[in-house]
């Protein structure tokens, strides 16, 4: 396979993920604002520091409230991360692999960013938990086409690949939302508020079942486990580092446990690291310290990874211009 054509394969998918998980930071937002109400307008903030789009954010608009958040990550083309500017470059990396993809998942593809570009602000503001659901109902519409339409060769792992990479990070932030950024006072520590926002990043992961199946009562701890060390849930770090370094070996032909390159080396470094802790030496280091340190070994895989297939040295590539 050409390397501009699996750049463009796994950028697709990374931003189609990308765009699905900020309509899940959102969400848990917007869940917790029903329990927390007028108190919940300083917790918007902290949500544009968790994307890392500070800077470009206040560049824009002097005050993070829920109206100006929601429009800056959701419409805002100056914004690389929004899902509006996601969802542009998916589709438009998608152009270009047109004849590697299936029909299907180009129509899916075209019918999720014609749903975002149809909406205006005032309608989102106005029924935003319905517009988000159908963000993540898309998302998971087109994941299901891709499954069953393209065939699991090359162009299947590389799509993977970045859609396994991506989802690893942002469940890492969606923790953040809650165990940095919302971190409760003493006070509220165990009540049923601190529950019920628990339970609210649990719906916002898609997790809330499958959790009360492994685990019953709701507790910090509990949550921080599943979503981070589970082997089974598909949205838990764990589980996607496995699936990602299952399709780097199938690319690369490697073999578990040995590495050809430095893609193979530091994926394979990180998913160890995995096998390796449990939930009490990761709180006890402490728990917004573990995801920065996992962000960024995410972000050297990604290098690893250009450098590995899609970088040419003689002269710059699209994917130089695409960001992590």
């Amino acid at each position: 396979m050409l390397s501009r054509v699996a750049n463009s394969i796994y950028w697709m998918s990374r931003y189609v993920e990308r765009a699905e998980n900020v309509a899940r930071f959102i969400d848990v937002n917007l869940n917790m604002s029903l329990d927390l109400g007028p108190e919940m307008q300083r917790h918007w903030a902290p949500l544009i520091y968790t994307t890392g789009d500070q800077e470009a954010f206040h560049a824009i608009h002097p005050e993070a409230d829920q109206e100006s958040v929601i429009q800056f990550l959701t419409f805002e083309r100056q914004n690389s991360n929004s899902i509006l500017t996601s969802l542009s470059a998916a589709r438009e990396n998608a152009r270009t692999v047109r004849d590697m993809i299936s029909s299907p998942m180009w129509e899916e593809l075209n019918k999720f960013y014609l749903l975002v570009t149809s909406a205006t602000p005032s309608q989102v503001l106005d029924s935003p938990f319905e517009f988000f659901t159908q963000i993540k109902l898309a998302a998971h519409t087109l994941a299901g086409v891709t499954e069953s339409s393209l065939s699991h060769g090359e162009a299947w792992h590389f799509h993977r690949l970045g859609q396994m990479l991506e989802r690893a990070d942002k469940t890492s932030r969606i923790l953040d939302v809650k165990y940095y950024v919302l971190l409760p006072a003493a006070s509220d520590i165990g009540t049923q508020l601190d529950t019920n926002q628990w339970a609210a990043l649990l719906k916002s992961a898609s997790a809330l079942e499958m959790y009360r199946k492994a685990y019953g009562r709701i507790t910090p701890q509990s949550v921080a486990d599943f979503l981070i060390l589970d082997r089974e849930f598909p949205r838990a770090i764990r589980f996607c580092l496995a699936r990602a370094e299952e399709s780097l070996l199938a690319i690369t032909g490697g073999e578990h446990g040995t590495f050809q390159n430095r893609a193979e080396q530091q994926l394979g470094r990180l998913r160890n690291e995995f096998d390796y802790t449990n939930i009490d030496e990761i709180l006890q280091a402490g728990m917004h310290e573990f995801i920065d340190r996992f962000q960024k070994s995410v972000n050297r895989v990604g290098d690893a990874i250009f450098d590995t297939f899609f970088a040419l040295r003689s002269v710059p590539t699209q994917s130089q211009w695409q960001s992590q």
